[in-house]
Parts: C-alpha cells; sequence; structure tokens
C-alpha cells in the first residue's frame, strides 16, 4: 500500500506519468501503475504537470536577520518550492540559531555559511578580513554537515570595502580546506571586477546575478558577451540567476539567450521585501520570466530541480526516481497575460502564468492556496 498515490499526472514533456509514495520516498514511477490501495489518492485528471520539487538556489530566509529575512514557509511549500537554500545570511557566529529556527520548518532549508563570521548583519561584511575565520567556519562545516550545503561570499564594493579580491581568496583556502564544499559568489559593482572574480573561480563553482544589468556584468561595450565570459562558462562555472532586488536586467538574459549562454541554476534571491513589493515576488514569477525568454518547460524544470540539486550536492534530491526523496511540485500553466517587472523596472508582457497546486515536501502533501493560520494545511 502507497501511503501516497499520484495519479493522471503529466511531465514536462507531455508524458503521462504516476508515482506511489511509502515513508517520504518514491517508490514506484510508471506511466500507468496498477494501484489497489493507498492511504491518499490525489487524481489530476491528465490535466496538471508534475516534476521533482522545486528548490530555489537563492533565498535570504533566516528570519532573525535585520537586512535580508524572509520565513522559509512563506517562501517555500506555500508557493510549490519544496527545498530553499539561504545563501549566506548567517555566518559561524549565528549558524546555530539559523539552524534551531529552520529545523521547525516544513519547507526544506538549507544553509551556505557566510565567509564572514557574523553574516550579512551589515552590508560590508567582507570589509574587516578579521570576520573571515577559516577554523570557525571549518568547524560549522563539520557540525551541521546536513544543513550547511555551501559557502558564500559577497564580491561587490559595498559588502567588500577596500580588500579587493582577497576575500575571494580567502573562500577559495577555506573550500579547498573543507572537501571542495560548493561555493557560490555574489557579483555586482565593481570593484572587483567579474573578469578577475572568474579567473579565481573554478568549475563547478556559482557565480550567482549572472544576468544583472550593472557595467561589471556579462556584456561588453558592444552589447555582446565577454571573451572572458565565454571562457568562465566553458570551464564549468555554473551560472545562477540569483534575481534578487537589483540583479536581474531583461535585456542582458534576452542577450544571453541570442548568444546561448544559458544559466545554470534559476533562482530568486528571495526576501520579505522584494516578495512583499516586487520585482521577484515568487519563485512561480521567475518561470514565467524563463518562459517568455523563449525558454520551454523542459529547459526550466532542470534548472529549478536537477541543476541546483547537483550544484549543492543534494543527493537525493532533484530527480523523479525510485529511492528519491517524496520532493515534489505539482502545478498548471495557464493562458493568461501578466507583467513581469525585471530589477531596473523594466517590463515585459507574458501570456502564460504558472500556477502551482501542490507541494509535495517528504510525502506529505499540501494543497497551495488552502490556508490555515496564514499557512497551507497538510491534507
Amino acid at each position: 500500500m502507497f501511503d501516497l498515490y499520484i495519479k493522471n499526472a503529466k511531465t514536462v514533456t507531455e508524458e503521462p506519468i504516476e508515482i506511489g509514495i511509502k515513508n517520504g520516498k518514491i517508490v514506484a514511477v510508471e506511466k500507468k501503475l496498477q494501484v489497489k490501495d493507498a492511504k491518499k489518492t490525489i487524481d489530476l485528471n491528465h490535466q496538471s504537470y508534475l516534476s521533482a520539487g522545486w528548490i530555489d538556489g537563492h533565498t535570504h530566509c533566516y528570519e532573525e536577520m535585520n537586512l535580508y529575512y524572509d520565513s522559509p514557509d512563506t517562501i517555500g511549500y506555500t508557493k510549490g518550492v519544496t527545498s530553499v537554500i539561504d545563501a549566506g545570511s548567517t555566518g559561524a557566529d549565528n549558524i546555530a540559531e539559523f539552524y534551531a529556527l529552520a529545523s521547525q520548518a516544513k519547507t526544506n532549508v538549507f544553509a551556505l555559511v557566510n565567509i564572514s563570521k557574523t553574516g550579512i548583519v551589515h552590508q560590508n561584511e567582507l570589509a574587516d578580513l578579521t570576520n573571515i575565520q577559516e577554523k570557525k567556519v571549518s568547524e560549522v562545516i563539520k557540525n551541521y554537515p546536513d544543513f550547511i550545503v555551501g559557502i558564500k561570499a559577497r564580491m561587490s564594493k559595498t559588502v567588500i570595502g577596500d580588500n579587493g579580491i582577497r576575500p575571494l581568496e580567502l573562500a577559495k583556502l577555506i573550500q579547498e580546506k573543507n572537501q571542495s564544499i560548493p561555493l557560490m559568489v555574489h557579483v555586482g559593482s565593481a570593484p572587483p571586477d567579474l573578469k578577475t572574480i572568474l579567473s579565481i573561480m573554478d568549475k563547478g563553482d556559482v557565480l550567482t546575478h549572472c544576468y544583472n544589468g550593472k557595467l561589471n556584468g556579462i556584456l561588453n561595450e558592444n552589447g555582446k558577451i565577454h571573451d572572458f565570459v565565454w571562457d568562465a562558462y566553458q570551464k564549468g562555472i555554473r551560472f545562477d540567476i540569483g534575481h534578487g532586488t537589483d540583479s536581474f536586467n531583461f535585456a542582458v538574459a534576452e542577450q544571453a539567450k541570442r548568444e546561448n549562454l544559458i544559466c545554470h541554476i534559476v533562482s530568486t534571491d528571495i526576501y520579505h521585501r522584494n516578495r512583499e513589493d516586487g520585482p521577484v515576488y515568487n519563485f512561480s514569477t521567475m518561470i514565467e520570466k524563463m518562459l517568455f525568454l523563449g525558454y520551454a518547460l523542459s529547459d526550466i524544470i532542470p534548472m529549478v530541480t536537477t541543476n541546483p540539486a547537483k550544484a549543492f550536492q543534494l543527493k537525493s534530491k532533484g530527480i523523479i526516481e525510485i529511492g528519491y526523496d517524496a520532493d515534489i511540485t505539482i502545478f498548471d500553466v495557464e493562458d493568461k497575460e501578466k507583467i513581469l517587472v525585471d530589477s531596473n523596472g523594466k517590463t515585459r508582457k507574458t501570456t502564460q502564468v504558472i500556477t502551482p497546486i501542490y507541494t509535495i515536501i517528504r510525502g506529505n502533501d499540501y494543497r497551495v492556496g488552502v490556508e490555515e493560520d496564514g499557512l497551507l494545511q497538510e491534507i
């Protein structure tokens, strides 16, 4: 007997799919299952899409911070997202408190520990190099192996002060000391310049904010992608959108699509302000922007499932296969008009809207939009 049986669903390539779940794991996957009994059944009547659970690889969801913060469940399972990765809100000094709070969420919560021991308590956490203490970072990585999935270095002028590229060099040393743990690097306004940042990064490292519209971005003065950006891309550096308040520009994303420099990971960089006031709002809106840019659902879904799972070594997530965690997102694609806004206030009109209808996390199913005390009911 299955704990949960999902029937008459379809994949993003329009293939029929049915899934059996038991003890929080996927135990059966077929186009059509022969099921005699299940504790719960969700019949999608061949109308809704099913994918591995959406993973938002760049969020800020430690509620006790004072700059960038939100609730994991507000941006997570209530929006179709099964896993959120907090991208460096906390450092070695405060990640224990974050872990304790995150453990209470229904959404899967993971963290990139900031290389600054303070995390983002102040905007310039890497201006003081004494905040970067390898032994402290290594200790918390060892203490929270199922929670900390990487390290984060924010390399823009408002963060690093007069320290140039040195914080990134120290991040690479920390990475080396910790079995090549995944590294995410934030890029913003120079210094340091993007070319120098990419020259230090290695295959598998994640560059976030890859489609920002700043002068220190991926496009040259002629509006084409820099040769050094292509070199980094071909070297195997992973490109992540990390939309955020100030880091996604339609024109840059459109040019990247024309030149076929395709991001590996789609993420939001969401926190309460850009969720409430835009331009991020929620994860579905990010997928809508990718659809508008001309990507097919079959292109996008790996960017929000398989690719972030690989980048951050979430070994039991990101794929619909027997033995994997029963983290699943069920959603509709509706023909509706909607105005999309980028981080620079530029708009585009889309005709496809994404509506998540079920979030399933470790076999627990939640109907999106069915609320109780502000959050979704388990059904």
